[in-house]
């Protein structure tokens, strides 16, 4: 079975830099930020970046590249102002994400600040549905599957399911992080827990909906509640829990991301790619 195994990698210094950082790791596709993750500041691309992006895409042959939104965005927030900048932030950066042709933009659904989900359910969606209307294009936006800590929202199919089905519009789907599933109670790593994670995730929201994959292993503990990404192999999920979760048909055709510290802290790297690439071969 054949995998696009990709990596999350730098975009400074101009987003099209982003494909030789991949191809050097051995990646087969990319995740960036467009803008910084901490900050609320969006930049608009201009034709003459744009202009290098597609070059350098066409040149590198890596694909689909993946967008991740800002960290700040919280469009669960009972803060208005909160709330009408997250929503902002998102759909500039979308709208990058539309005009560069990625598969498109993954964000977390962040926390309800303890009001409950059912009090922010409708807000969100609202934003949801606006940022697709105001952005034409194919790109998706997608929802990651969270870790649970600290009223975070979407730690559980149902409540991922609740909130794309309010969605008015098809471009919206689910990026699952190994990571978050395992920290949130999901059994990933054994083949029996797998067998029942992919069909909750089916009955509840569909496997169509199923985008992307952020493929990381778990410094926590199963069901900590604690997002704390590890190197492939490294961490408690362990590489036969990697493997048994690669060999489903599930992700036989999903483009998997890597968001892992790297052996020397820097980030995805060759060797963690590698480490995929050996469990699938």
């Amino acid at each position: 079975m054949y995998l696009l195994v990709g990596a999350h990698v730098s975009a400074s210094g101009g987003i099209n830099k982003s494909f030789k950082r991949g191809e050097e790791i051995g990646a087969d596709c990319v995740q960036i930020f467009v803008s910084s993750p901490r900050t609320w500041s969006v930049k608009e691309i201009n034709e003459d970046e744009l202009e290098l992006y597609f070059d350098e895409k066409k040149r590198s042959k890596l694909s689909p590249t993946l967008v991740h939104g800002k960290y700040l965005i919280s469009l669960g927030s009972p803060d208005k102002k909160l709330l009408q900048k997250s929503s902002l932030a998102l759909s500039k950066e979308f709208s990058i994400t539309n005009k560069i042709g990625a598969l498109g933009l993954v964000f977390h659904p962040a926390s309800h600040r303890g009001v409950g989900f059912k009090k922010i359910k409708n807000q969100f969606v609202d934003a949801v549905n606006q940022t697709l209307l105001d952005n034409k294009g194919e790109s998706l936006l997608l929802l990651e599957t969270s870790a649970g800590s600290g009223d975070h929202i979407g730690s559980n199919f149902n409540e991922l399911a609740e909130l794309i089905n309010l969605v008015d519009n098809k471009r919206i789907g689910i990026c699952i992080d190994t990571q978050h599933l395992w920290a949130s109670g999901y059994d990933i790593s054994s083949h029996k827990g797998l067998e029942k994670t992919f069909e909750d995730f089916d009955q509840i929201i569909g496997i169509e909906k199923l985008k992307a994959i952020h493929l990381n292993d778990s410094k926590k503990e199963f069901r900590s509640f604690v997002d704390r990404h590890e190197n492939i192999g490294d961490g408690y999920i362990g590489y036969s829990g990697i493997k048994n979760f690669l060999s489903r048909k599930e992700v036989s055709n999903i483009p998997i991301y890597l968001e892992v510290p790297g052996i020397n802290g820097g980030g995805p790297d060759k060797e963690n790619i590698q480490r995929v690439k050996n469990l699938t071969s």
